[in-house]
């Protein structure tokens, strides 16, 4: 068994034409998020990963063995949760309304901007389309967030006085469905202040393709 215990993030560094010749390895993300596990490339050899505990391996990132040999990571297609807002019926700050919740629950999610993802759950599922969301089972790969202190995030970029983003991106005009999200149209909170969240919209009707499932 050969032995890896370097990770390169993103190959970053490396001449594309290194990455290109490296041998792979497929994983899914039970194993991705151990620092410890034994896989076999694509050219058949039997190696074992000894990283630093608390490494995220990702697809795309590069290991090093110890006879110098590279393998590039792919992040495996596996059963997962795609979580969309209904387009005729919510809008996009469903999805964050989603994250909230889904994050209090410690469940590990992949942000994307126009949907969500998760490992397969029903009553999770059941629980987000209770919320007006749709709900479905792909085959894809999945790459939750890492933490708010995972190497990689934040980078930095902060916002403070001065800047003026506008709250209002054309998301709350003509609520001919009334959907009563209240928490769409909340001020940020300042210090001490609690906002609610509703998680079942009232009154709202559904259209014969929302496939929400309720």
């Amino acid at each position: 068994m050969i032995q890896a215990s370097k990770l390169i993030p993103q190959g970053k560094g490396l001449a594309p034409v290194l990455v290109k010749r490296a041998t792979t390895i497929e994983l899914d993300w039970d194993v991705r998020q151990k620092s410890r596990f034994a896989a076999t490339d694509s050219a058949g050899r039997e190696l074992g990963i000894f990283l630093p505990r608390g490494t995220l391996v990702r697809g795309g990132d590069v290991l090093v063995a110890e006879d110098g040999s590279m393998v590039r990571v792919i992040a495996a297609p596996q059963p997962v949760l795609v979580i969309t807002h209904c387009t005729q019926h919510g809008t996009p700050f469903d999805l964050t309304r989603a994250a909230y919740h889904l994050g209090n629950r410690h469940v590990p999610i992949e942000l994307q901007p126009d949907h969500l993802k998760i490992e397969p759950d029903h009553v999770l599922a059941d629980m987000l389309r209770a919320m007006h969301l749709i709900v479905n089972e792909q085959n894809l790969p999945f790459e939750p967030e890492g933490g708010a202190y995972a190497a990689g995030h934040g980078g930095g970029h902060h916002h403070h006085g001065g800047h003026d983003h506008g709250h209002d991106h054309g998301h709350d005009h003509d609520h001919s469905h009334d959907h009563s999200h209240a928490a769409a149209n909340t001020a940020a909170p300042g210090p001490g202040r609690t906002v609610s969240i509703p998680v079942v919209a009232q009154g709202h009707v559904h259209g014969p393709h929302c496939n929400h499932d309720h």
